[in-house]
């Protein structure tokens, strides 16, 4: 028996989409497995400035094969119809479609301007600062613009109300303006390190504590996750634990 001519078309035919499926399942089989192809990444402006740029470039030099995109904006994210692969976020999360992965914690600091604390009466207790000029930070995920909620390992927590004479969207502007003497402010550590170093910023009632702001790593779950995204999630997580040090 042999094939007729229909018959040898239909099976090179059939050859040539089996030899395309296969084909087409490798390539899906290394998008899996290699790191390689582009990465959207979204984060706030502050952490994407400093921290998320960091790991982002660490990334990126250890898996030459990746490109990314770094998108920077402090409003809430929809993360799927936006279009991003990951988002690394402090503050309370906003979109109930996503997974999102526990990244550490950012400590709060309260401070002013060595200028601004002579000028005003000393302050022990959380009530004596709420005559003070206070600038807070816009958007309900971060927190509260209204009041402020301290606490005090013997003494419990206490709240007291803000009056901001400037609200921001941004925590290096408030940084900038608190630098000024403006008014007082509540700022993550790391963004003032050197400038409580150095004497620039002072702590004020630094047995009152603000509470630590906590932040994740974020990503749709309703898809399987190339390698490049799987990859860099855990990488972040790690690099942002690492980055907050002791405040996991």
């Amino acid at each position: 028996m042999s094939l007729t001519d229909a018959g040898q078309r239909l099976l090179t035919d059939a050859q040539t989409i089996l030899a395309h499926a296969e084909e087409a399942d490798q390539r899906l089989r290394e998008a899996q497995t290699t790191l390689s192809g582009h990465l959207r990444v979204f984060a706030t402006i502050d952490l994407g400035q400093s921290i998320v740029t960091r790991l982002l470039s660490q990334f990126l030099q250890a898996n030459p094969k990746v490109t990314a995109e770094l998108r920077l904006n402090s409003r809430p994210l929809q993360l799927i119809q936006e279009g991003c692969d990951v988002a690394i976020l402090p503050g309370k999360i906003t979109d109930e479609s996503v997974i999102a992965r526990p990244a550490g914690k950012i400590a709060l600091e309260l401070v002013a301007s060595p200028s601004l604390v002579k000028e005003r009466p000393p302050a022990k207790v959380p009530v004596d600062l709420k005559s003070w000029p206070w600038i807070t930070i816009g958007g309900f995920q971060f927190w509260n613009t209204k009041e402020l909620t301290l606490s005090n390992r013997s003494r419990g927590e206490q709240t007291i109300p803000l009056s901001p004479v400037l609200i921001s969207e941004g925590v290096t502007s408030i940084r900038e303006a608190v630098r000024a003497g403006l008014g007082v402010s509540v700022i993550p550590e790391f963004l003032i390190r050197e400038d409580v170093g150095c004497g620039r910023l002072v702590r004020l009632l630094p047995q009152w504590r603000p509470q630590d702001l906590p932040v994740h790593v974020v990503y749709g779950g309703a898809h399987l996750l190339p390698a490049r995204v799987r990859g860099f999630i855990d990488f972040a997580v790690s690099y942002v634990k690492k980055e907050l040090g002791s405040n996991l």
